[in-house]
């Protein structure tokens, strides 16, 4: 194990945080805890008062012959006890969600950390955290993930929790698909290691002070496409593995279908090449052999360029496309908060200097494999109008790298990716019986220019009452919740995390717990309402009709474009608007 400590460790808070919180007499220095495998000894803080359980293996090291196969659970005991007092290495990844955080990375990475108030007592909800970083970075050490403010908050509120993180495997190491892979049901690995640390929740947090039958799963981005996987994991199987579930900015259901065998056999190829095994009878046991830093360099090279990470139709996890199983109601029926941020697409678009109609056309066919007629309706459906915030004239635009469309370009892009699938998603679930609450974060965090807006990862900050912005690089990404909007960034962010223990320990966000709110309802499909974060106005519900027209077309092309390689709603047989 490496020697770093979340930074959080040496963060002071203010008097007014610390109110109450004192040390517990008879209280063990070093808490203990016993699980299945042997005695975990973690670490107390006494600056927020919670112990710390950090770097918990959950499954056997997928190293040798276990790499590239599904995780296996830790079949032996430790003697005396077992250092949990550190964070356990990232799984190996590729991006800025890894090396800002110090590139600690292992092939031996399934771990897991455990964070509770001291003396909670037992039987309390809990909480899984599942990183995003687009299923090829990140990890649960990452210091914008530190559990430790909504814990407590949790026990100011008066309804303490216990809060869990998780480590997966990530890019090819976790989710490299084929033929040989399809063939040895090797599928999908990363998101078989957040169920396997689901298994390990619910056979040990109960020694934590956790509630096994009061799991919440909780993720973002690619975390929030993870929830979705596991709500869609066998047909809808119930296993009783969580009982609620928040994906914040990662739908169950995409516009674009899942990839094929036929689509990665072209990056199996180059893999193949580049570790000569090429020739070999069993790919994955040729690959099993080469040395971890041989494949890493391969894994992290244009050998990989075209590879979708994520879900796949593998008859066995995935047995029918996400839109056809929300549609029929197998998915797992728990509570659900999903949600996105207004601008999502604004960061996808802002360095493509989209200044016409006929570049937007271009954009929207290169990214999302479009034809002509999905173009040209996309194009009618988003139109250069001032109602949508576009276009931008050129006196307003601060610098000549932003497109005059960025306005318009980014709505396009957000509702594919986001808005349309969350509300799509919304829909469906809701027609099926499931409690669902949508929202959307209207936020513009300090350090976001206007003309990019509140666009993706930006609630992150203030679910987890993150006031200080721990672990974001302040030459690059401020203190979301600093400057001068900072006293209302505050008032939010209690409000949003409020919401979200309500969440965790009721399944409705509506218990006060100390905040003064509007009342958040229920998705009703009769009468559809999102609840609108803002800062500059109360937050409140709204009904979910915001281009609505553009909406359900990309309803329709979730559906239509379902498990197949049409590009538009002409090919995939469905009418279209133009």
């Amino acid at each position: 194990m490496h020697s770093f400590v979340h930074a959080l460790l040496g963060l002071s808070l203010s008097a007014q945080s610390l109110a109450g919180l004192t040390r517990r007499q008879n209280e063990p220095l070093a808490p203990t805890v016993q699980v299945r495998n042997g005695t975990i000894e973690g670490r107390y803080m006494a600056a927020y008062d919670e112990d710390y359980f950090l770097g918990i293996p959950f499954a056997q090291p997928p190293v040798g012959d276990l790499r590239f196969r599904p995780p296996m659970p830790l079949n032996s005991s430790w003697e005396g006890s077992h250092n949990a007092t550190e964070y356990g290495y990232q799984c190996i990844g590729y991006g800025m969600d890894t090396w800002s955080q110090g590139n600690y990375v292992s092939e031996d990475c399934l771990t897991l950390n455990v964070v509770r108030s001291t003396g909670s007592g037992s039987g309390l909800p809990v909480v899984v955290w599942i990183h995003g970083g687009g299923l090829f970075n990140g990890g649960s050490s990452d210091n914008r993930y530190n559990q430790s403010f909504i814990v407590q908050q949790a026990a100011l509120a008066g309804n303490p929790i216990v809060a869990v993180s998780i480590n997966y495997r990530l890019a090819s190491w976790g989710f490299l698909y084929g033929q040989a892979i399809q063939d040895s049901g090797n599928t999908m690995l990363g998101f078989r290691d957040q169920r396997l640390a689901l298994e390990w929740v619910q056979e040990n947090i109960a020694a934590f002070g956790g509630d096994p039958g009061k799991v919440t799963i909780q993720g973002e981005s690619a975390g929030g496409t993870s929830v979705g996987a596991l709500l869609l994991a066998y047909g809808g199987r119930d296993d009783g593995l969580f009982h609620a579930a928040i994906a914040e900015s990662g739908p169950p259901a995409r516009v674009s279908p899942y990839p094929t065998v036929e689509d990665w056999e072209p990056v199996i190829a180059n893999i193949s090449r580049e570790t000569g095994c090429t020739n070999a009878t069993d790919l994955l046991q040729c690959l099993r052999a080469v040395p971890s830093d041989e494949l890493s360099a391969v894994f992290n090279s244009s050998a990989v360029d075209g590879a979708a990470y994520g879900a796949v139709q593998d008859g066995d996890w995935i047995t029918a496309p996400a839109s056809e199983q929300l549609e029929s109601g197998n998915f797992i029926n728990v509570p659900f908060i999903i949600g996105c941020n207004t601008d999502e697409g604004a960061g996808n678009v802002a360095e493509l200097a989209i200044n016409t109609t006929e570049e937007l056309r271009d954009y929207l066919a290169s990214s999302q494999d479009f034809d002509n007629a999905t173009t040209q309706d996309m194009a009618i459906l988003y139109p250069d109008i001032p109602q949508i915030g576009i276009p931008m004239t050129y006196s307003e635009r601060p610098n000549s790298t932003l497109g005059l469309q960025i306005k318009r370009a980014g709505a396009a892009q957000g509702d594919l990716g986001q808005e349309g699938p969350r509300r799509y998603a919304a829909q469906q679930m809701a027609k099926n019986g499931a409690k669902v609450y949508s929202y959307r974060f209207n936020v513009l965090v300090n350090g976001q220019d206007w003309t990019v807006g509140a666009v993706h990862f930006q609630e992150v900050a203030f679910v987890f009452y993150n006031t200080e912005g721990l672990g974001y690089p302040q030459n690059m990404n401020p203190n979301p919740l600093g400057g001068e909007e900072r006293p209302k960034y505050l008032v939010l962010a209690q409000l949003m995390v409020r919401m979200w223990i309500s969440f965790i320990n009721f399944h409705d966000p509506n218990e006060r717990l100390g905040v003064d709110a509007a009342t958040w309802p229920a998705y009703d499909v009769d009468n559809p309402q999102n609840f609108v974060f803002e800062q500059n106005v109360t937050s409140h519900a709204e009904p979910d009709w915001h281009r609505a027209e553009a909406m359900d077309y990309i309803g329709q092309l979730i559906t239509a474009r379902a498990g197949t390689n049409c590009s538009g709603l002409v090919d995939c047989g469905a009418s279209n608007t133009g």
